[in-house]
């Protein structure tokens, strides 16, 4: 079996940095910059002519993508991989019946859920639209990458992010207190939901070294990997998140294999003690809203601190360059994950790489 893609030479050290990230050693350092020159000669398919072109036509969202992984330089953990995601974050809502409305930056979702006590049990519409689509470009980007490239999961989202899809975020907030048992329920078949249609993703996705790739924060795991959240927990107690939400969670940590939580933002830090309890989450990741400093800043210190006590590995994202050593050396290299932004040039990666001591291509 060959240990690297076309366009990620090191990929057997980059596997080996991002497996012992996932248990709790050593430092995954995430840089990318321009490719010039690019590693093959794709031309960009131009602007969409209109947003059915640009979310549904899959030989058009290939393109897209391989034009843009032929043009980067992928250092340290970073490797090229093409995000199946033709839906926007929250792909199982549409696979259980949410509305997608087509806009230029993502797909909005449009509650169904009107009558909450008499609507039908949550099932995967695995005839629908949106499946399909999913099934397609999953077809056809493993048909084209001819090993170069990694294909991925979609960021598939879950538990009660995904019933504030179906239902409506402000109608789902009263429900928790109208009618906790049918929210319970409900939560009960998402999971269901979720671990069936994640198991069809993975046995298309599972790659030669028997590990995933879920792209949402560019995770690679020698196994079943996913990234996690719950953005619904800025409007609710920490006594609601542990009785409505944890129990999900804990059954997602426990069942997969390698698992980080997307923490997003200041107003979900107060679920933070909550996650560090969960035994079988490995990873967390750290957000800053916008008008914050990135999550290289000294500010988050602490937090990153915090989680690695807890046996924990943090991925700090949005980490400019000159933040790194500092970043290092306040909350140590073993189990950090660092995505840095602001690498303009090749060389410049490079030049960091070598500073940082990869030993992949640098």
């Amino acid at each position: 079996m060959n240990d690297t893609l076309q366009w990620k030479s090191d990929w057997l050290q980059a596997r080996q940095a991002l497996t012992a990230w996932w248990e709790h050693r050593g430092l995954a350092l995430h840089i990318t910059a321009p490719k010039n020159p690019p590693w093959e000669n794709i031309p960009h398919p131009g602007k969409p002519r209109d947003l059915q072109q640009q979310w549904t036509d899959l030989d058009y969202w290939v393109a897209t993508y391989e034009h843009e992984m032929a043009h980067t330089f992928y250092g340290g953990v970073s490797f090229p991989r093409l995000w199946t995601l033709v839906g926007g974050p929250g792909s199982l809502g549409l696979f259980l019946g949410a509305n997608g409305v087509l806009s230029p930056s993502t797909v909005w979702y449009d509650p169904v859920i009107h009558e909450p006590e008499s609507y039908p049990p949550f099932r995967l519409d695995k005839s629908g639209t949106w499946w399909r689509r999913h099934m397609d470009v999953i077809e056809l980007s493993q048909h084209r990458s001819r090993g170069r490239y990694l294909v991925g999961f979609p960021d598939i989202v879950e538990n009660i992010d995904t019933l504030a899809q179906l239902r409506d975020g402000q109608l789902l907030l009263m429900d928790l207190l109208e009618r906790p048992d049918w929210v319970k329920s409900r939560l009960t078949e998402i999971n269901a939901a979720f671990f069936e249609c994640y198991e069809d993703f993975w046995q298309r996705l599972r790659d030669p070294w028997g590990g995933s790739t879920f792209c949402a924060f560019d995770l690679w795991g020698p196994g079943k990997t996913c990234k996690i959240q719950c953005d619904f927990s800025c409007m609710i107690s920490t006594d609601m998140f542990q009785e409505f939400v944890v129990p999900g969670l804990t059954e997602q940590c426990e069942r997969l294999d390698y698992v980080m939580y997307h923490l997003d933002g200041t107003n979900a830090v107060h679920q933070l003690d909550a996650l560090l309890e969960i035994e079988a989450l490995a990873a967390i990741e750290w957000t800053p809203q916008s008008g914050l400093p990135g999550g290289g800043s000294p500010q988050w210190y602490d937090m990153y601190r915090r989680i690695k006590a807890a046996g924990k590995s943090v991925q700090a994202v949005g980490v400019k360059p000159e933040e790194i050593a500092p970043l290092i050396d306040a909350v140590g290299a073993d189990g950090l994950y660092v995505l840095t932004t602001g690498t303009s040039t090749e060389a410049e990666a490079r030049a960091l790489l070598h500073r940082f001591g990869w030993q992949g291509d640098a």
